[in-house]
């Protein structure tokens, strides 16, 4: 904990929203901490490992987890506490949530908090990767811990201040208080002589109980970014101007692994404003998030610089994926599930349960690539002079983003400075920092600083795509209808194609999203994982294969409870089965969203739990209008457990609308029920664009969409008309999972099985576009 000695720059609004966020430099957050100016710590800064109440993967993320009040928290004089918020904000509040734990367990008053974003630094900060829905699992318990210490150095402050025992202080609402003398003083009065106290140990705080929580599980915080948003002030990626800014957008090849092969730039020269057009480097294919390479034009202003790149002439050579084309690699996808492939999970005998069932049903599911199209595209600035490098980004990953730009350039990584701007939507995309890298390396070309901006068809065919898949499933029943043999066959290339040339086949972590986790108590199961090979760039999507296997999963168990006469959501429940913790022993490399199995096991109780609270809430089974139809989902992914229900309504011409959402989430314990309601609502929101017209397709190597005129997302007369959202209460000691991504993947069989429902007719293949038009 250190001393800010200059309180009004941290001053900020009061009334709309309490809390103000500062991003700026490292250099003024330095400065703004004490270590450059000001009252220091008495002591170094050191990097102290967080201790957990309950294990969690964290320490095995890329730097670890770090818990030090003198990193994090600063007091100035008038008492204005500031808060360093390590992650980046997309919306899902987590530069709202992570301070309030410190807030919560300091006793600081939040409307005297303010927010200050850190730069990319994983020395200083631990881990910065903003993605995995794991900020709030991996850091409840470290910022909590932040704050106790910061709440015991007060504490001891003021007990030498008086001379009385540590024991009879308490702080309490940015004050401390001598109880017994009824003496008390303000943070700001105590801040100096607190920063002088050694740190307390991880292991001797005292953690708050939570019933006297006043922040977190409680009401409704804003998110501090509301006012800035709202009143159109808030600082994105695109909004960084430097002095002297140089303008850039690229032509890349057309085709992934495709080069350079000629470019003539006479008519881009000609625009008025064009400055220079110039190769930018590439790498070869696969290459991590390197540039892809190209032609730049640099202009004065980026619509210049369009007109420009709109005017060149370019040969390219398409390289080995030339001929990709997703019609034809669709049947190769579901000739290779229609076969053998990699065991990855066995129990019992299928094959043997599959010839003597009574009744075998197949269903087979295809799911196209999808592009990320968060509202804002990719978009770096970059000023890099000599061996210093200094960027401005919405990343999803500042320490990331850091490391490769001091890679590329080949400078040391403490020569770079990374600034994380506000995310216009990230869902994965944003953790890939290809774009950032474009800038650095056009800034030490051009020797000036210069922002690289991606159109709206830049996004859509260069994106990191998710990936295309065909599902497959064979479900055998015995006479009494019960299932007593299950094989499901996943094909699909995997994001480690982005790594690692001739991979084929989907990775422990892929696999885990779903497929070998499913949690059905059959006897007979069996999944396997046939090859298939990448022909472009495949990454992170919002909670990415969880999306194929589960649509493939539910939407099967609605087809089980039309064969077998049963009601969907009792036919669920049939096969999730006894209240238990899975048994996954026989899966080899089992990944469990980094999470050690012990702490964050699959329960089917709190499985069946959702399943049963949305039912509930969600009046499972009401009578609906004709043409109408109610689906029922469930999945597990992130370590939550989420249940849906959707209503459709479909109209004789075979339009559909979705009138009524209720979704059920047990992410064990929360912070902020504001945000879970807002990610669920966006999730529905999402789920139905992605399900109604979601899909790229390819023809000669290139992506055949380009805007939102060919990548339709839902216009605001499609959403649902209502979503209602019920948390599930946490069990006292039950730690926090995921909830940013877990929304998406129960949506959309949740919607094809009222798709069913209401019209008898089978959604097997997304996007659904004009399947049901008559």
């Amino acid at each position: 904990m250190t001393i800010n000695t200059n309180p009004k720059k941290l001053r900020g609004f009061e009334q709309f929203i309490k809390v103000k966020v500062e991003n700026v430099s490292r250099r003024s957050i330095l400065k703004g901490l004490g270590i450059a100016g000001g009252f220091v710590l008495a002591a170094p800064v050191m990097s102290r490992p967080a201790f957990a109440a309950y294990e969690t993967g964290a320490s095995k993320m890329p730097h670890g987890t770090v818990v030090d009040p003198r990193v994090f928290v600063s007091i100035a004089p008038d008492g204005i506490v500031t808060i360093v918020a390590h992650r980046a904000e997309m919306g899902t509040g987590v530069r709202t949530s992570l301070p309030l734990i410190v807030a919560e367990e300091m006793e600081a008053d939040w409307s005297r908090v303010r927010v200050q974003q850190a730069p990319g630094d994983e020395v200083r900060y631990g881990n910065q990767d903003t993605d995995g829905s794991r900020s709030t699992r991996h850091y409840l318990i470290p910022m909590r811990q932040i704050g106790a210490s910061a709440r015991s150095m007060l504490e001891a402050a003021a007990a030498k201040r008086w001379g009385v025992p540590a024991s009879e202080v308490k702080a309490a609402n940015h004050e401390v208080v001598h109880n017994a003398s009824g003496r008390r003083i303000g943070f700001g009065d105590l801040a100096a002589d607190a920063a002088k106290e050694p740190v307390p140990s991880i292991e001797g705080l005292k953690l708050k109980d939570p019933k006297d929580f006043r922040y977190l599980g409680k009401g409704e915080i804003s998110i501090v970014d509301l006012r800035d948003i709202t009143t159109g002030t808030a600082h994105y990626g695109s909004d960084t101007r430097l002095p002297g800014m140089k303008y850039a957008v690229i032509a890349r090849p057309p085709v992934t692994g495709g080069k350079l092969a000629s470019f003539d730039a006479a008519e881009a020269m000609k625009v008025s404003g064009v400055e220079k057009v110039m190769e930018v480097k590439g790498w070869p294919w696969p290459s991590k998030f390197q540039p892809l390479g190209g032609v730049a034009v640099i202009a004065r202003n980026t619509g210049a610089a369009i007109k420009g790149r709109d005017a060149l002439k370019v040969v390219w050579d398409d390289g080995p994926n030339g001929k990709y084309d997703s019609v034809a690699y669709r049947a190769e996808l579901e000739e290779a599930a229609r076969k053998p492939g990699l065991i990855v999970r066995k129990e019992g005998d299928v094959d043997a349960a599959l010839k003597g069932a009574d009744k075998v049903i197949v269903g087979e599911y295809y799911l196209p690539h999808l592009a990320h199209v968060s509202m804002e595209t990719p978009v770096a600035v970059a000023d890099v002079k000599g061996d210093k490098a200094e960027i401005w980004a919405p990343v999803q990953s500042a320490g990331g983003t850091r490391e490769d730009v001091a890679k590329t350039l080949g400078i040391p990584e403490e020569n770079v400075t990374v600034n994380v701007t506000l995310l216009g939507g990230g869902f994965g995309r944003k953790s890939k920092c290809d774009f950032a890298l474009e800038a650095a390396l056009l800034s030490k070309e051009l020797g000036a600083p210069v922002k690289v901006q991606w159109t709206r068809d830049d996004d859509i065919r260069h994106d990191f795509l998710h990936t295309v898949s065909v599902e497959r499933i064979e479900a055998g029943l015995d006479k009494n209808g019960k299932v007593i043999a299950w094989r499901h066959r996943s094909v699909a290339p995997s994001i480690a194609s982005t790594f690692a040339a001739g991979t084929v086949q989907q990775a422990p972590f892929e696999l885990g999203m779903g497929l070998v986790d499913m949690p059905f108590e059959i006897a007979n199961i069996q999944c396997e994982n046939p090859e298939a090979a990448a022909h472009t760039r495949i990454g992170w999507f919002r909670s990415v294969s969880n999306i194929p296997h589960a649509f493939a999963v539910q939407s099967m168990v609605g087809e089980l409870a039309h064969t077998t006469n049963r009601d969907q959501k009792e036919m669920l429940l049939e096969l999730i089965g006894s209240p238990r913790i899975v048994d996954l022993s026989s899966v080899k490399d089992l990944w469990n969203y980094g999470e050690p199995y012990s702490s964050y096991p699959i329960d089917t109780a709190r499985l069946r739990r959702a399943v049963e609270l949305v039912a509930e809430k969600g009046e499972w089974g009401r009578s609906v209008s004709k043409g109408h139809g109610l689906g029922i989902a469930v999945h597990r992914s992130f370590v939550s457990y989420i249940a849906t229900i959707v209503e459709v309504a479909v109209d004789d011409k075979g339009k559909f609308t979705v009138p009524r959402v209720d979704t059920a989430i047990d992410c064990g314990t929360y912070v902020n029920p504001e945000r879970i309601r807002s990610q669920i609502e966006g999730a529905a929101i999402m789920g139905i664009s992605l399900a109604k017209y979601g899909e790229i397709t390819f023809k000669d190597g290139k992506v055949q969409q380009g805007n939102y005129d060919d990548f339709q997302v839902i216009r605001i007369d499609e959403a649902p008309r209502v979503t209602n959202v019920y948390i599930v209460p946490p069990g006292p000691d039950t730690p926090p999972s995921g909830v940013g991504e877990p929304g998406v993947p129960p949506f959309a069989p949740a919607l094809a099985n009222a798709i069913f429902a209401a019209t008898g007719k089978r959604i097997r293949v997304l996007p659904i576009g004009k399947q049901l038009e008559t």
